[in-house]
């Protein structure tokens, strides 16, 4: 089934007008990759509808980040989407989202500022402005997320609670190749050797989960024992932020903490800043 596309804002409320049933948003910035199609699969068994976004938001890319070349595959997107049996996307161009220079944006708090936040400033109040956009023109009763931006999930779920708005947020597992490395659009810039590298990220996950039974310190150390050897390696892996935080708030956790926690992570390769976390339990008091 090929999905109806709509590429403007009467084009989409067009389109929406006549849905009958509820509605399930994935947002992405395309280049579809089998992450994205899992988060579709999540999608279709939370509504009747299932629409995609296609738009790189220039709003959340800093100075020097890669907003010029990060991938586009419109085609190969709409095949992806077909194969999903996604029934609308929303494609719009830059002028569409934007057709002045927006003055009012989402202010992302005090969460914003911290652990991926503070590695790329403005980068969250971007991602919230697009998506409260998107909600306004899209008017879903769900959107689906990956928990692999675990912060920008959080984040999202707080602008719904905070803000009043009826969307039902989603999050879906993290996907992940066979070597361990999770599935991103900017994988693809990785070369060989710095595809090698970058396992480091997820390797250095697997040790901080195992050691969780040692408690915090034991997580954070075992984790960074894995990130220090790659940054020795060649080429080398420049570490962002090793951050053991409250899922809620992204705030660091101290010694005794018990319940949920993620252990995240991230770092450049060459010149690809790639994400990766690990959700963990802490176990809780024995009861006297």
């Amino acid at each position: 089934m090929t999905p109806v596309i709509a590429k403007s804002r009467e084009e989409l409320a067009a389109v929406r007008s006549g849905v009958r049933g509820t509605v399930a948003l994935v947002p992405t910035m395309g280049a579809l990759h089998e992450g994205h199609r899992s988060l579709i699969r999540k999608a279709r068994g939370l509504a009747d509808v299932v629409a995609v976004s296609i738009f790189v938001n220039p709003l959340q890319f800093g100075p020097g980040e890669d907003l010029d070349r990060y991938p586009r595959t419109f085609a190969d997107d709409i095949e992806a989407c077909a194969a999903e049996g996604v029934d609308i996307v929303f494609a719009p161009t830059r002028e569409v989202m934007y057709p002045r220079e927006p003055q009012v944006t989402i202010d992302p708090g005090p969460m914003g500022e911290i652990v991926e936040g503070e590695t790329r400033p403005g980068h969250f109040a971007g991602m919230l402005t697009v998506v409260m956009k998107l909600f306004n023109l899209v008017r879903p009763d769900v959107a689906v997320f990956g928990e692999k931006d675990a912060q920008q999930l959080a984040m999202i779920r707080r602008m719904v609670a905070d803000l009043d708005v009826p969307v039902r947020v989603v999050g879906a597992p993290t996907v992940r190749e066979l070597d361990g490395l999770a599935l991103s659009s900017r994988n693809r810039y990785l070369s060989e050797t710095e595809r090698q590298t970058a396992l480091a990220l997820s390797q250095a996950l697997q040790a901080g989960a195992d050691a969780v039974g040692h408690g915090p310190a034991a997580v954070v150390s075992a984790a960074r024992a894995v990130l220090d050897k790659a940054a020795s390696a060649e080429p080398p892996l420049a570490l962002d932020y090793l951050a053991l935080v409250d899922p809620l708030t992204f705030t660091e956790i101290l010694a005794g903490h018990t319940g949920e926690a993620v252990l995240a992570v991230a770092g450049r390769v060459g010149s690809t800043h790639l994400i990766d976390n690990v959700p963990l339990m802490f176990g809780t008091p024995k009861e006297s």
